[in-house]
């Protein structure tokens, strides 16, 4: 991948000093990394989760993980997010409705993540494999030509990527492809979490569009598509089989290796046109 050399601060990157060698020279230079910093999630004043995570777009980072977590129903039932910097790492202060408080105080556990760590701390199987509602289904079925484009359009978006080559993005489409919303993060999981979040504060119609992740698609991100009301989700790598199972049982038309024209769809077909019209 080649990466673009910034000549301005890049949020979510910092610069380091690197020696190494290239195209058979040694170089010293200063490159551009991306930033990883642990983020505490606080609801009403209790410790619930450590992630580590890219230190951007963090309220969306909240919101999304607040909902896909369950720990809310609906963005409404946040009342107020405060992000609290220190040295240590940053603190999301969350205050959510007291019913929401009550019941993650009935099923309260201690999760601390890694990037790309979806399950650490969770204590019961049946939290662990959550079977999300079903979605509705599209209006009409969405082409696979609008996938392709709006993959082919999201590898300039990824501003945080061309800086450091080491981010996932996760992007919100609408049914022709044309990408409205973007979110990058060091963890795939935080990247979606950040869309989920971000979509709420736009109050699209996220239903209406679909979603693109440059990442494999686990079932833990097949969940956080359903809990966006999303019927669509597009990876550019694999699929694994807990992942169709849950797309299939939710209404979710999961594609896996979704590259130019190229896509594998796993579970309902019927949702998505693969040839183009006559």
């Amino acid at each position: 991948m080649q990466r673009t050399e910034p000549n301005h601060p890049v949020p979510g990157g910092r610069p380091a000093a690197v020696v190494g060698v290239r195209a058979g020279k040694v170089f010293a230079a200063t490159d551009w990394v991306a930033d990883e910093v642990a983020v505490a999630l606080e609801y009403n004043g209790i410790s619930h989760a450590v992630m580590m995570a890219s230190p951007t777009d963090l309220e969306d980072f909240a919101r999304g993980f607040s909902l896909t977590e369950g720990i809310v129903d609906t963005v409404d039932q946040i009342r107020d997010i405060e992000l609290v910097e220190s040295p240590q790492g940053h603190t999301l202060q969350i205050e959510i409705a007291a019913a929401c408080f009550a019941r993650l105080k009935d099923r309260r556990r201690s999760l601390t993540g890694r990037t790309g760590c979806g399950l650490c701390g969770t204590d019961s199987l049946a939290h662990a494999v959550r079977r999300p509602a079903p979605v509705a289904a599209p209006a009409t079925p969405f082409a696979i030509a609008a996938v392709a484009r709006a993959l082919a359009a999201l590898r300039s978006q990824q501003h945080l990527l061309d800086a450091t080559g080491a981010t996932h993005a996760a992007a919100w489409c609408h049914a022709d492809g044309r990408i409205a919303l973007v979110r990058e993060d060091v963890g795939r999981h935080n990247a979606l979490d950040k869309l989920v979040g971000a979509l709420q504060v736009a109050r699209l119609d996220a239903p209406s569009g679909f979603i693109v992740v440059t990442s494999r698609a686990s079932f833990e991100m097949v969940q956080k598509a359903a809990c966006a009301g999303v019927a669509l989700l597009a990876a550019i790598s694999g699929v694994t089989a807990l992942a169709i199972d849950v797309a299939q049982a939710a209404g979710i038309t999961l594609l896996g290796f979704a590259r130019g024209d190229n896509a594998s769809v796993y579970s309902h077909p019927e949702q998505i046109q693969l040839e183009p019209p006559p």
